[in-house]
C-alpha cells in the first residue's frame, strides 16, 4: 500500500501522544499527576447538558443544514456583537465541528501550492500541519520572551513575500497564554490592510483571561479589518464541551460560502442535538465566565509560587490568558522530549515537550487540574529538578 505524499508528511499530535501515554499508566495503576491536557476539568454545565437531553428526546437527531441550524447561527451572531463589537449576520457564520474543524476548513480554501502563511513561534501544534495539508507552506516567525512571545509589524516585515497570504493570530495563546493589547492589534491590523493579508484570528480561549485584561478581537478595529479577518472561536474552552466538538467562524461572503460547499462534502453538519445544547450555552451570564477564570488564575498563581522557590531552574513567561503555562528548560540541558519522557517515567508528572510548538527548549503545563494535583505535581517536580 502507498500512502499519499500529503499524509505522509503530517505528524502525530504530540500533546495526543503525551495524554495517551499518561492514562495508559493511570490504568496500569500508576499514580501519575497529568499537566498535559488542553481542556478544563470542570464538567459540562447542567442547562448545557440538559438541552441535549431533550433535544434528543424530541427526536431532534437528523440532519441540519451544513453550516448549522438558523437559530444557534443568530446566537452566535447576538454573541458576537455582544461581546467582540462584530456585526456578522448568520448567513456569514459557519458552525462545525469544533474550532479545530473551522481553522481547517478556512485554510483549505484559502491555501493552495506556494502560498505562504505567517504562524508565530511559540505556535499551536496543528497550525502548521493544516497549512501543510492544504499545500501551503507555514512561515516561522521567531518570537522571544523579551518580546513576551509577541509579534509586531516590524518583525512580520521580515518574513513577509509576495507569496504571504495569510497572517494565524492566536488570543489569548497556546501554549504561552499571550494576550495581545488593542495598540498591539492595531498595528498588525495596519500591516494586514496594508499588504491585503488575511488574518484567522483563533480566538477560542477569549473568555480564560487574568489581571482583569481586555479581549479585544482584531476583527473589530475597522471595516477594512474585519474584510481581512476570518474569527475563529468555539465551545469546548469556555463550556467545558470539548467532546461535543462544536465550533464556528465568521468571515466574509466569499469565504463562508466556500467553506459551506466544503463541509457539504466533508463532515456535512454538526452534530444536531449538539447545536441545541449549544443554544442553552449562551443563557450562562458573564458571572459564570468570572467565576472560570478566577479560578484558573488561582492556580496560575499557585504555579508561578511554585516555580519562583525553584531558584531559577525553570523559567516562564506569566501567563496572561488561557490555561497553560510555558516553562524554559534550557538550564536542564536537557532537549523538550527528553525532559518530559524522564519526567513521566522516573515521576509520573506528565507534561507537553515544547518542540511542537516550536521551542524545543520549553515544555508546557496544564493547570486544568485541581489544586491538590498542582501541589503534588510540583513537590515532584520541585524534588526531580533539583537533583539534576
Amino acid at each position: 500500500m502507498s500512502l499519499s505524499k500529503r499524509a505522509k508528511e503530517v505528524s502525530p499530535s504530540a500533546t495526543l501522544q503525551i495524554t495517551a501515554t499518561a492514562n495508559r499508566m493511570v490504568r496500569e495503576g500508576k499514580d501519575v499527576i497529568a499537566f498535559g491536557a488542553g481542556e478544563p476539568d470542570f464538567d459540562t454545565p447542567d442547562v448545557i447538558k440538559g438541552a441535549a437531553i431533550k433535544a434528543i428526546q424530541d427526536g431532534f437527531t437528523k440532519y441540519t443544514p451544513t453550516s448549522g441550524i438558523p437559530e444557534l447561527k443568530e446566537a452566535i451572531s447576538k454573541k458576537l456583537k455582544k461581546d467582540n463589537r462584530l456585526d456578522y449576520p448568520a448567513s456569514s457564520i459557519i458552525v462545525s465541528c469544533g474550532a479545530k474543524h473551522s481553522l481547517y476548513n478556512v485554510l483549505q480554501v484559502l491555501v493552495e501550492k506556494g502560498v505562504e502563511v505567517l504562524i508565530p513561534v511559540p505556535f499551536w501544534v496543528s497550525y502548521p500541519e493544516m497549512v501543510k495539508l492544504a499545500g501551503g507552506k507555514a512561515v516561522f516567525v521567531r518570537t522571544s520572551v523579551k518580546d513576551d512571545f509577541k509579534i509586531n509589524p516590524k518583525t512580520l516585515e521580515k518574513y513577509f513575500t509576495k507569496k504571504t497570504k495569510i497572517l494565524i493570530l492566536n488570543s489569548p495563546s497556546n501554549p504561552c497564554g499571550v494576550v495581545y493589547r488593542r495598540d498591539e492589534l492595531e498595528a498588525i491590523a495596519d500591516f494586514c490592510v496594508k499588504h491585503n493579508i488575511i488574518c484567522i484570528s483563533d480566538e477560542i480561549y477569549e473568555k480564560i483571561i487574568f489581571d482583569g485584561i481586555e479581549h479585544v478581537s482584531i476583527a473589530s478595529l475597522s471595516d477594512r479589518m474585519k474584510k481581512l479577518t476570518v474569527t475563529v472561536n468555539g465551545f469546548s474552552k469556555s463550556y467545558s464541551m470539548t467532546g461535543w466538538r462544536l465550533g464556528y467562524l465568521a468571515a466574509e461572503p466569499e469565504i463562508v460560502g466556500a467553506v459551506s460547499n466544503l463541509q457539504d462534502h466533508s463532515t456535512s453538519n454538526p452534530v444536531s442535538f449538539a447545536q441545541k445544547a449549544a443554544l442553552s450555552a449562551f443563557t450562562l451570564g458573564d458571572d459564570f465566565f468570572k467565576n472560570i477564570a478566577k479560578k484558573f488564575q488561582e492556580r496560575r498563581d499557585v504555579i508561578i509560587s511554585r516555580l519562583d522557590k525553584m531558584k531559577g531552574r525553570l523559567g516562564y513567561k506569566k501567563p496572561e490568558g488561557a490555561f497553560y503555562i510555558f516553562c524554559d528548560i534550557s538550564k536542564t540541558r536537557m532537549d523538550s522530549f527528553t525532559f518530559a519522557k524522564r519526567l513521566l517515567e522516573e515521576r509520573q508528572v506528565a507534561l507537553i515537550p515544547g518542540a511542537p510548538f516550536g521551542c524545543d527548549d520549553y515544555v508546557r503545563l496544564s493547570f486544568a487540574t485541581s489544586m491538590e494535583k498542582i501541589n503534588k505535581g510540583f513537590d515532584r517536580i520541585e524534588e526531580w529538578v533539583a537533583k539534576l
